[in-house]
């Protein structure tokens, strides 16, 4: 038996580790766009929309109209990014992990194959190759996400640590970069990332279950193909008998099931929609920022191209750094709901008010983001860059931590899905956003910037309303018993 455990051991620790190459690697590389158009623009994509302006008695190349479908292709795959989250939790809890991962890897495979192939002559792939990237990452996450119930305690830093690492993957497009400034063909190593499919087949069916990882863990749980065997049984607390999933199944029908809330009494609730408005909100000024991060540093850098590729690698680096920001917002918030209750508090009033301090830091976090983003002095972006990536790491973490305290766990899928294909539908004010600094502001971008840092205190109301939720049942529940008492 002694041995068996080990065996579970050494395989839990080998999914949580090759999860997070997956997620560090692969998943969210739709975030490192500002390093793939750099390179997109040296090859000429979309070229035939720069023309010739004169500009005080100078003769200039305006390409404003390329800058602006590159702006457009960021959009339409962050979207699809987010509002496929939805139809793909959906399949992910109906279908079951093989056939969620297998869709998400052919996706993910037919992407970077359309970008192998795409020449400047063939700009129009790039739209439906980046879309398909993101697609299959999102797909990548959110398979992922139930390593976390492998490790008990620490399942919220598992959890968060995978967000980061999500984050943290859009290093891949700053490798494809430096590759190509180093001679390697932008062909030849989008053929590289399309061959490491393999690894995501193979993982796929040795160290991912065929349907499901429980939470909480059954005692000797295992999964995958193990010795020619698929292994994803349980074994009962009384015997060395393993239970099959069809069997849990049926012993799960049989057990007196707990009245929860419908999916409807969630989405409808004060909680779901202050929380959307957090999301939405400081979603859309990242994705603002990283869709014109390009035109924004070739307008405070004056055009110098050395000094744009300067700044796009210290923003990827930075990027980069997403999978260390992530797991200390889990910590902050499993520090909290450590802490004695408060008299008259419920344990799940408890980890909503852990999740106060949490959501207030995120909120904070974007709006100093967006006053460093708003001002016009190049050496600033460094920062910028750093509390960029610092918040967005929070932001993701934080949405998925909310969501599992706040409702039941029953409905976490739909939930997540729900409230990122919401979000998504928000974000698409980026683009009309881009092209009203494009035209009416004259490439100015300032007035934007600041409506946006105005609307950046909005997220503030979500954390208010939680502990302005919690507050109030403790008093109400102290004054009862009291009143009971008396």
């Amino acid at each position: 038996m002694a041995g068996f455990q080990n065996s579970l051991a050494v395989r839990h620790w080998l999914t949580f580790a090759t999860g997070l190459v997956e997620c560090l690697c692969f998943a969210g590389a739709v975030f490192g766009w500002a390093s793939l158009v750099f390179v997109l623009q040296r090859e000429g994509y979309f070229g035939s929309l720069c023309v010739n302006t004169t500009a005080n008695a100078t003769e200039v190349l305006d390409c404003s109209g390329q800058d602006e479908q590159f702006s457009l292709v960021f959009t339409i795959a962050s979207f699809v990014n987010n509002f496929l989250s939805l139809p793909n939790g959906f399949i992910f809890d109906h279908f079951g992990t093989t056939v969620a991962r297998l869709l998400g890897i052919c996706l993910y495979t037919m992407g970077t194959l359309m970008f192998a192939f795409s020449t400047s002559a063939l700009s129009i792939l790039v739209f439906p190759a980046l879309t398909l990237v993101a697609g299959g990452g999102i797909l990548f996450l959110i398979t992922n996400i139930q390593v976390g119930n492998l490790f008990g305690v620490h399942r919220s830093t598992v959890i968060t640590l995978y967000n980061g690492a999500f984050d943290s993957s859009s290093g891949l497009f700053f490798v494809i970069k430096l590759s190509y400034e180093c001679g390697v063909s932008l062909r030849a190593a989008f053929l590289f990332i399309s061959a490491c499919s393999v690894f995501h087949v193979i993982r796929t069916f040795f160290l991912m279950p065929k349907r499901f990882i429980p939470y909480p863990l059954p005692e000797h749980y295992t999964y995958g193909i193990s010795c020619g065997k698929s292994k994803s049984s349980k074994v009962t607390a009384n015997s060395n008998t393993p239970m099959t999933e069809e069997t849990t199944t049926m012993h799960d029908k049989d057990a007196p099931v707990k009245q929860e809330k419908t999916l409807r009494e969630c989405v409808l609730s004060r909680f779901f929609l202050f929380h959307l408005l957090w999301l939405s909100v400081m979603q859309l000024r990242h994705y603002l920022f990283i869709g014109t991060l390009n035109p924004m540093l070739q307008g405070l850098s004056a055009g110098d191209p050395s000094l744009v590729g300067q700044y796009i690698n210290a923003f990827a680096i930075t990027q980069m750094c997403g999978v260390l920001c992530a797991p200390w917002n889990g910590l902050i918030i499993d520090r909290h709901k450590g802490k004695t209750r408060a008299a008259g508090e419920s344990e799940q009033e408890s980890d909503l008010r852990a999740m106060v301090l949490s959501l207030s830091l995120t909120a904070l976090q974007c709006v100093l983001f967006s006053v460093c983003a708003a001002t016009p002095y190049l050496p600033l972006q460094y920062l910028t860059f750093v509390l960029q990536v610092l918040n967005r790491s929070f932001l993701y973490g934080g949405n998925a931590a909310f969501l599992s305290v706040a409702f039941p766990g029953c409905h976490f899928g739909k939930l997540f899905g729900l409230v990122m294909a919401l979000s998504a539908v928000f974000s698409l004010l980026q683009y009309p956003c881009f092209a009203l600094v494009k035209g009416p502001l004259g490439g100015d971008p300032l007035y934007v910037n600041i409506a946006l840092t105005m609307l950046s205190l909005l997220p503030f109301i979500h954390p208010l309303s939680v502990y302005l939720h919690c507050r109030r049942l403790a008093s109400q529940r102290v004054k009862t018993g009291a009143g009971a008492a008396s």
